[in-house]
């Protein structure tokens, strides 16, 4: 699958790494996943961003229900070896609710939050009625 001269510590996180996925262009934060050793290794095998989701339980490859996908640019892993940042061009939105980031809210000082971005695609269409 994956190099054998390089693993991320996933027994740290219970199995799981912290990813990262950040513009390639223009260094946005996109969003935040986890990625078990399968997601990692077919990441680096196809290119394309693969992930874990812990509360479906399941690899899933970013796109593969909204036709969103990332493409694998760089990967960069941190000091303690847990955590990638993924440095992908973004097909599409990469949040599942439209917009261009899952960040795209931002909290104010009285605790409410303020959207900061145009939603890019209606998930009804995204999903086909599912988000």
């Amino acid at each position: 699958m994956y190099p054998p001269q390089f693993s991320p510590n996933f027994a740290k996180g219970g199995g799981f790494i912290t990813a990262i996925a950040v513009d390639a262009d223009d260094g946005q934060v996109l969003m935040l996943a986890s990625m078990n050793e399968e997601a990692f290794g077919l990441t680096l095998e196809t290119g394309k961003v693969h992930y874990y989701s812990r509360s479906r339980n399941k690899l899933w490859k970013k796109g593969e229900s909204s036709g969103n996908m990332q493409e694998l640019v760089e990967m960069r892993v941190d000091c303690d070896i847990d955590a990638v940042i993924v440095r992908v061009r973004q097909r599409g939105p990469a949040c599942h609710e439209g917009y261009k980031s899952c960040f795209f809210r931002t909290v104010q000082p009285d605790g409410t939050l303020r959207v900061d971005a145009e939603r890019l695609m209606d998930p009804q269409k995204m999903y086909g009625g599912k988000s």
